[in-house]
């Protein structure tokens, strides 16, 4: 069902809208995590250790994705709001033909380039073999990728949070159980577990789409739709080019810093694969509310109602520090129960990796939700230099730490300390940022 976000009590509304949000993250970091604790458990850490590293990899390519899923929401959010329906279909069809050539660019040269990616970041050769299997096949669902992000980001954008979270879940649930089948009873190794991501990627797109276009085709429009727009892609491209750099360069500078823990071995590996997998469930559950306060703001402004938006920033702060409890008291007590669930028998040298990284940035959780809700406003606004800026210092600033840290006598633990000093310096900066624009 479409919701108008322009009306009704702002923090009410924002719950309403982003509980659906926040369950479908949590369901769709659960089958990546299914992924990882699969192949650790049934076929052994090394196999971890790829996953683990060829997903960093794979943000990358996510990036474009959500940087898409962005552009898209936020400008047929706006078209909604001001109930232009006709550009706002015209929107949807624009996103969906830019994000299929792009989609297209990048399997081209994910395929082609999949060994010197590997090598760029230091991968043991132990793992190699692995970690480019799982990355090849990853890279050929590329597509069922993209156009689900789309489909997501038309659903967030009419206000509509509860039907992808429907398809998420049974995707997430199927992935589970598909990756246990290929991986221990049809012994597949690491490309069962990469096949039944794919399968379930696939179905879950497919259906997406279709809901999308029954949807569509209930709204009427007063003239003919254009099927696509230079102009409109020229909006959406203001918004999708700004997120695609900032996760793109993020999940580049993840992929540096895999590389520099590359160094320290494949138990260090497997121990930071299990933490960061953890840790990903949590940003990306902050991110998505972000999103969901984007579309919000978007509503709003294209609704001209720009004084509900410190109502929203509020609300997404409480919704946020509500999340930041529960997880940094399980994280930082109960790390150790959680990495060991990834393993059957983990090294000390992984195990105690594992545990390390959580108790040092699960502490910072409310610093960095508070950025990303402040960011989440600053795309909806189409503040997008301001929200760029305040990214890119956190990660120049945990890139750079990463590598001079890890050469001291801190070793490894030089690496995990980069994290709060790069989230806490760019939260000040996005706070800021949000705090000039709406004095």
């Amino acid at each position: 069902m479409n919701k108008d976000l322009t009306t009704g009590n702002p923090e009410k509304v924002l719950w309403q809208f982003c509980i659906p949000l926040f369950a479908s993250v949590i369901f769709q970091q659960i089958y990546n995590i299914a992924d990882s604790l699969i192949a650790g458990k049934f076929i052994g850490e090394d196999a971890l250790a790829a996953v683990g590293n060829s997903y960093e990899i794979t943000l990358v390519f996510i990036a474009f994705a959500f940087g898409c899923n962005i552009g898209c929401s936020v400008i047929v959010s706006q078209f909604f709001g001001a109930k232009q329906y006709d550009n706002m279909k015209t929107a949807i069809s624009t996103s969906l033909i830019g994000s299929g050539i792009l989609c297209l660019l990048l399997m081209i040269a994910g395929i082609i380039g999949s060994n010197s990616l590997l090598e760029v970041i230091n991968t043991p050769n132990n793992i190699f073999a692995d970690s480019k299997l799982y990355l090849n096949i990853y890279i050929w669902g590329l597509p069922f990728v993209f156009f689900y992000n789309i489909s997501t980001g038309i659903f967030s954008a009419l206000g509509d949070s509860k039907t992808p979270f429907g398809f998420l879940a049974a995707s997430s649930t199927a992935n589970i159980f598909m990756d246990i089948l290929f991986v221990q009873k049809f012994n597949m190794g690491i490309a069962g577990v990469a096949w039944a991501t794919f399968i379930c990627q696939g179905i879950s797109c497919i259906l997406s789409l279709l809901f999308v276009f029954i949807r569509l085709q209930k709204i009427k429009t007063s003239r003919t739709v254009a099927f696509f727009s230079f102009p409109i892609l020229k909006k959406i491209a203001s918004i999708a080019i700004p997120s695609i750099m900032q996760q793109s360069f993020i999940s580049v500078g993840n992929v540096v810093i895999q590389g520099i823990i590359n160094d320290f071995g494949s138990n260090v590996i497997a121990g930071y694969s299990a933490a960061i997998k953890l840790n990903n469930l949590v940003i990306t559950s902050f991110t998505t509310l972000g999103n969901g306060i984007s579309n919000f703001t978007a509503q709003n402004i294209g609704a001209n109602r720009p004084e509900r938006i410190r109502q929203g920033f509020v609300a997404g702060r409480k919704m946020v520090w509500m999340l930041c409890i529960p997880m940094f008291l399980l994280y930082f007590f109960g790390g150790g129960l959680l990495i060991s669930f990834f393993m059957n028998e983990p090294s000390q040298s992984t195990f105690e990796t594992g545990i390390l990284i959580l108790r040092i940035i699960s502490p910072f959780y409310f610093i960095i939700s508070l950025k990303l809700v402040a960011d989440g406003i600053l795309r909806g606004l189409g503040m997008m230099k301001y929200f760029m800026f305040s990214t890119f210092t956190d990660l120049l600033i945990r890139v750079s730490l990463a590598f001079v840290l890890s050469r001291t006598s801190l070793g490894s633990t030089g690496i995990w300390c980069a994290w709060p000093v790069g989230w806490t310096t760019a939260c000040i900066c996005s706070v800021m940022f949000y705090q000039q624009k709406n004095k």
